[in-house]
């Protein structure tokens, strides 16, 4: 696919516009363009709008921090100036280490590709993590496990990756071949948005050319792995929004080496489902699950009904969603208080 898709005429449904963002428009703001942020740079942003690929003006002392790609922006016509941002449907964002202040990751995303391969990169406490920021988003997530092609079998890794999390959809595939465009499909329909996360060297940069049949003039750059320990390099190094074969989008993230979490305790909730359940059932209200007695989660540990090991990256994630987070958080059931310790 070239790039004069990017200059074609769409129509806004075509872009991912919805009634929750028509809802939002003011009478006096039906004359102004609405347009979706493409790209964003320390100075500058680009937009996909009905007429094609925009360069939007920005406002003398306006920047654009706050601002991330997926984003709806209202314009005006012909100078193609922001006006202001709608609100969004969905947010993904990551804590930045050392800071409160989160890094925006990507807006209005239907689904995440959590993208891993069938290697040594593969690695749950991770994945988890992963999970977590799709869930507090209300992001649908999917695993995506590439190189499936360069092993004998890919059964132990779904069946792995299967385990993080209940009906949580998995698929292994070859990054390179047309198949991945069709176990992919049911994510990548008309007006989707779907973005892509994963640590570098795993493949996301080759399914972005294979989801966008981009030809080899426009290619995304990739990047190979070193041998004996799995570890890739950085290709993608800014956001950026692609259409893809089916009629969606697709936002490609940098590989992202650390992924601290805080403000996460719906998507804890969702993750760990089977630990929020039985916290309820455990003899003290704020118990910690580590010795208290009459102990539901221990419980099902000594059954062998909970892995200990799960409950061991439970126990970290919400230590670190503590430290954090500003408010008080927790898994429902099993409310914690603001803890004010060291920053991990």
């Amino acid at each position: 696919m070239s790039n004069s898709f990017n200059h074609s005429p769409l129509s806004l449904t075509e872009l991912g516009w919805s009634a929750f963002f028509d809802e939002q428009i003011g009478p006096d703001e039906t004359g102004l363009a609405r347009a979706r942020v493409a790209t964003v740079h320390r100075s500058r942003m680009t937009a996909q709008s009905e007429i094609g690929l925009v360069k939007l003006g920005l406002p003398v002392q306006r920047n654009t921090t706050g601002f991330a790609v997926g984003d709806w922006v209202l314009i005006e016509p012909g100078t193609h100036m922001l006006v202001r941002r709608l609100e969004r449907q969905t947010l993904l964002q990551r804590q930045t280490e050392g800071s409160h202040t989160p890094q925006l990751i990507a807006a209005n995303v239907d689904t995440l590709f959590i993208v891993t391969s069938c290697n040594e990169d593969f690695n749950h406490a991770r994945l988890e993590r992963y999970l977590v920021l799709a869930n507090e988003a209300g992001t649908t997530p999917v695993i995506v496990l590439t190189k499936a092609d360069q092993i004998d079998d890919a059964a132990p890794f779904l069946q792995k990756a299967a385990e993080l999390q209940r009906a949580l959809p998995v698929v292994a595939l070859n990054a390179k071949s047309d198949e991945a465009m069709t176990a992919l499909a049911p994510w990548c329909g008309a007006g989707q948005t779907v973005a892509l996360v994963g640590s570098s060297g795993v493949g996301k940069s080759t399914l972005l050319n294979t989801l966008a049949a981009k030809s080899p003039e426009a290619a995304q750059a990739t990047g190979g792995i070193r041998k004996g320990d799995d570890k890739g390099r950085h290709t993608t190094t800014a956001r950026s929004l692609h259409p893809i074969v089916g009629g969606g989008w697709l936002i490609d993230t940098p590989g992202m080496r650390t992924l601290h979490v805080g403000e996460i305790a719906v998507g804890l909730d969702i993750l760990f489902a089977e630990i929020t359940e039985l916290a309820p059932q455990c003899r003290f209200r704020d118990c910690s699950h580590t010795q208290e007695p009459g102990c539901a989660v221990q419980a099902a540990v000594a059954a062998g009904t909970l892995d200990a090991e799960r409950l061991s990256r439970w126990r970290k994630l919400v230590e670190e969603n503590r430290d954090n987070t500003v408010t008080k958080s927790g898994p429902r059931g099993n409310k914690t208080p603001e803890f004010r310790g060291k920053r991990r």
